[in-house]
């Protein structure tokens, strides 16, 4: 299991601080919380090594690997 912050949401961020750095902004000025996560469950990996994963954090996770 995986929980964390959003890959794409990374990269978006690294854009914008690579853009604010750029303009001139004060390193206080560039602090920021992520504020979207991801659950992703690899149901194979977890399978394979003898757990089970209750079907209510199955239908909760934002994305399932079997």
């Amino acid at each position: 299991m995986s929980f964390g912050a959003r890959f794409a949401d990374a990269g978006y961020l690294m854009g914008a601080y690579a853009a604010r750095i750029l303009r001139g902004d004060k390193p206080a000025d560039l602090l920021r919380q992520i504020t979207r996560t991801e659950l992703v469950i690899n149901l194979w990996a977890a399978k394979s090594v003898g757990l089970r994963i209750p079907s209510s954090l199955l239908a909760c996770a934002d994305e399932v690997i079997e």
